[in-house]
């Protein structure tokens, strides 16, 4: 049986259109709006995604904040508490990609983890087997409710609910009613706010109250494309390492332990033989995952994610492309698209200008 967020009856009563995603039943998109209104509401306004589905963990005891550094890819030292950093959680042996995940550091005794949905038991697994003596691993996924208020107006809205909003990029206040962190997976400014389980209908009632669109799904595909963001199992997996996906900043290489950093020493040192790159068509078309990718006349890849982009009203993907095809930003491929190849050139994502940071 799929899993229902704590504000599923207000999906309802807004007429969502509900999908299966990561073991959850979530809203995809709201009667009244659909996947273009509201995409245009977080880009030029504020919307609200509820992302209960998403995972959350504790990491926490003497020297909770060193073990989880020395497991996860990004290095804790460099941020402090109060901030948040984008991690991975890869295999020990092969460097593949577990998850993608967001470290809230609460104090080097206190870590709370944000995975994706479907992961989050697999990573709560693989920290429990490897915690040492003292550090406590807990897996919290439904004692805490998650709303992403995205957008230009979301800081004013942020400020109506009377929660603080002046915050630097990937930092984070905890209040007595929520945790409001400066992240978000659309590329606009935005916060995410962590509250107890039962507290979330309030607050939603609150945004929506505020004039805040409630998003879907849908639109939250949509924008992060846009972005380049990778989703886990399309643009990172197990077969796909960081140094493939390009998400090799996020990976402290200088640090002495972390998983799978043999693999990815290694790899990075003799290149990946595939690169996550974007591609936006130059005609009509709209791209999807795993379609392939051809240069002249020879297959090179396929796609990992692809849609209409509402803002630029073009078809964009995200590839695996071999390297040693040569191809560099520019070049012309072509995606096969439902039996007809289509032309597209590589760029360097994001596909569109925002004001993220």
């Amino acid at each position: 049986m799929l899993l229902r967020s704590p504000i599923h009856d207000r999906h309802e009563a807004l007429g969502a259109k509900f999908a299966s995603f990561g073991g959850w039943e979530m809203p995809l998109e709201y009667a009244g709006g659909g996947v273009l209104k509201e995409h245009t509401a977080v880009r030029t306004d504020a919307g609200v995604f509820d992302v209960s589905h998403l995972g959350k963990a504790t990491v926490t005891g003497p020297g909770a904040a060193d073990f989880v550094n020395s497991c996860l890819t990004n290095d804790l030292g460099r941020i402090a508490p109060g901030a948040a950093q984008y991690t991975l959680c890869c295999d020990d042996a092969t460097g593949g990609v577990v998850d993608d995940l967001i470290a809230y550091l609460n104090s080097p005794d206190d870590v709370f983890l944000v995975p994706n949905a479907a992961n989050t038991a697999e990573v709560v697994r693989r920290l429990t087997a490897a915690a040492p003596a003292g550090v406590t691993v807990r897996d919290a996924h439904q004692a805490y409710a998650i709303l992403a208020v995205q957008g230009p107006r979301s800081a004013e809205v942020i400020r109506q609910l009377g929660l603080p909003a002046e915050h630097n990029y990937m930092s984070f206040t905890a209040t007595e009613d929520a945790v409001v962190c400066r992240t978000g997976y659309t590329g606009e400014l935005g916060f995410e706010l962590v509250l107890p389980w039962d507290d979330a209908a309030k607050t939603w009632d609150a945004l929506v109250a505020a004039g805040v669109r409630p998003c879907g799904l849908g639109a939250r595909d949509t924008l992060r494309t846009e972005m380049g963001y990778p989703l886990h199992g399309q643009d990172l997996s197990l077969e796909i390492s960081p140094v493939q996906a390009r998400t090799g900043w996020a990976v402290g290489w200088s640090k002495p332990a972390f998983w799978g950093r043999d693999a990815l020493l290694a790899e990075k040192a003799a290149g990946p033989r595939r690169s996550l790159r974007g591609l936006e068509l130059t005609g009509r078309g709209v791209p999807r995952g795993h379609m392939p990718v051809y240069a002249g006349g020879t297959a090179v890849g396929e796609t990992t994610s692809g849609t209409f982009s509402p803002t630029r009203k073009i078809g964009i993907a995200l590839a695996l492309l071999d390297t040693s095809a040569g191809l560099a930003d520019g070049d012309l491929v072509e995606i096969d698209i439902r039996g007809r190849r289509t032309e597209a050139r590589l760029v360097k994502p994001p596909f569109v200008q925002t004001s993220v940071r």
